[in-house]
């Protein structure tokens, strides 16, 4: 389909009528919603697979385990919680506001919202983020990736078949699509992605002041810290494994790894030996490791490879007719180098070594730059990593682990600064999608001429008095 400006119109004005008909303030309602997407998921589990294999070469389990689960698990959260967090709060005025007692805070929807999501995980956060914006009772607009077209292409078949257009609607297309989507008038924006398109979204949304958020990679990637003290057997299992997922093309994936000396050598044989022992010698050539997106990342990745190669201490080969990379590690790389500079989206894994003595002008050195989505701290000291993290700026953390605490049900998810801003998954998601409004009851009789002139003479000193007493 060919997107042009009058059918975006078109779309944004329809939904902005649908929500001023006042439906989606009902709670009731939103819960039957989200009961509806939920079903279509499971009835479309199948279609959906097929469509993460197409675009990721993602296996039915790998999909289910990192898209799939996590939308439903996303929703039976909301639905749990939904109409406990949406009730009005009631609070006392305070004697200030004498005789008006009462003042009540609505969670108000903002309304029609601009949802645009990325290739790496096209139904996780397509429908988790689609699922907060219900739960706040406002429209959507979705402008799916086209680098992940046959999920579009099946998330566009899901929307259609379970919500009205003028409640949700999918827009694919590629960047001009996603042009002509901001330059409309939303109520609210949320965007995945790369903190240079962010620069622009948040450029599109300041011409209508539409508030954003952002959930983003980082510019400088994620930090994994293994001390000299740290169980390297376990910490390689975990690394190994969380840079073969989604072949390293995830948001929270670690960019480089820096490891105390005094260990290195044995982490690096425990990191290839657990690589091999998960995906084989071999990892391009086996069906079950996931590919990358397009032939220009591979291409980074091979132009990447070949500039370290002289430090390719594994991996470092590819299938280039299958669009896979094998993980590839580093070593030793600089902290100053470009690639442990830049967020990397990719299977490279550039490993710097440091003193363990001088761990304190590594954590400088990372606190000096762009705040991380993630950081991961592998050590037997829990009071320094807890010490360490309690005095950081970062999206999220884990504490000998990786990726899971994003899967933590009641907890926000998101960065700061170049990794993102807001945040999202259950109440906070709804919090997300929601402006808190404050309405004062006011009363007719017994109301107190404090606040009234005259602010002078003996009156005034009197009043001045109560004022400060009220204050306490």
């Amino acid at each position: 389909m060919i997107y042009t400006q009058e059918y975006i119109h078109g779309v944004t004005e329809r939904q902005r009528a649908f929500f001023r008909t006042g439906k989606t303030l009902d709670v009731e309602w939103r819960l039957a919603q989200l009961r509806k997407l939920k079903r279509a998921v499971l009835d479309r589990q199948e279609m959906l697979e097929t469509a993460l294999a197409e675009d990721l070469g993602r296996t039915p389990a790998e999909a289910y385990l990192t898209d799939i689960g996590p939308v439903i698990a996303e929703i039976n959260e909301i639905l749990r919680g939904l109409r406990r967090w949406a009730r009005p709060e009631r609070h006392f005025s305070g004697l200030m506001c004498f005789p008006s007692t009462r003042t009540t805070v609505y969670k108000m929807p903002y309304g029609v919202s601009l949802i645009i999501s990325p290739f790496n995980f096209p139904v996780l956060l397509t429908l988790g983020v689609l699922a907060a914006a219900i739960s706040g009772g406002n429209t959507a607009v979705i402008k799916a990736s086209s680098k992940s077209a046959a999920s579009t292409k099946a998330l566009g078949q899901l929307i259609a078949e379970t919500f009205p257009e003028e409640y949700v609607t999918l827009i694919g297309g590629g960047h001009d699509a996603a042009d002509l989507c901001l330059a409309e008038r939303f109520d609210k924006i949320f965007y995945t992605g790369s903190p240079a398109v962010a620069k622009h979204v948040m450029e599109a949304a300041s011409r209508h002041l539409t508030p954003v958020a952002l959930e983003l990679g980082g510019e400088n990637g994620n930090w994994a810290i293994v001390r000299a003290d740290a169980d390297l057997k376990d910490a390689a299992r975990k690394i190994a494994f969380f840079k073969l997922c989604n072949a390293g093309q995830i948001c929270i994936n670690i960019n480089q790894v820096a490891v105390a000396k005094e260990a290195a050598q044995e982490f690096l044989a425990e990191l290839k030996a657990a690589f091999i022992r998960q995906i084989g010698e071999n990892a391009e050539k086996n069906p079950e490791y996931p590919k990358l997106i397009t032939p220009a990342v591979y291409e980074k990745c091979e132009r990447l490879t070949e500039r370290y190669r002289d430090r390719v201490v594994f991996g470092g080969t590819g299938d280039r007719e299958a669009c896979r990379f094998a993980p590839t590690v580093i070593y030793p790389a600089d902290a100053e180098e470009e690639i442990v500079r830049h967020e990397l989206f990719c299977p490279l894994l550039p490993v710097v070594p440091f003193a363990d003595a001088e761990i304190d002008s590594l954590a400088e050195l990372i606190a000096s730059r762009e705040h991380p989505l993630a950081l991961y701290v592998f050590t037997s000291d829990k009071k320094w990593a807890r010490r360490f993290l309690a005095s950081r700026q970062y999206g999220g953390a884990c504490i000998n682990e990786v990726c899971l605490h994003m899967m933590v049900k009641g907890v926000p998810f998101n960065g700061t600064g170049h990794s993102g801003m807001g945040a999202y998954h259950g109440v906070w998601g709804f919090r997300e999608f929601t402006h808190p409004s404050t309405v004062l009851t006011g009363r007719t009789r017994l109301n107190l001429p404090l606040r009234e002139h005259p602010y002078t003479g003996r009156r005034g000193a009197r009043k001045l008095k109560l004022l400060k007493l009220f204050e306490r």
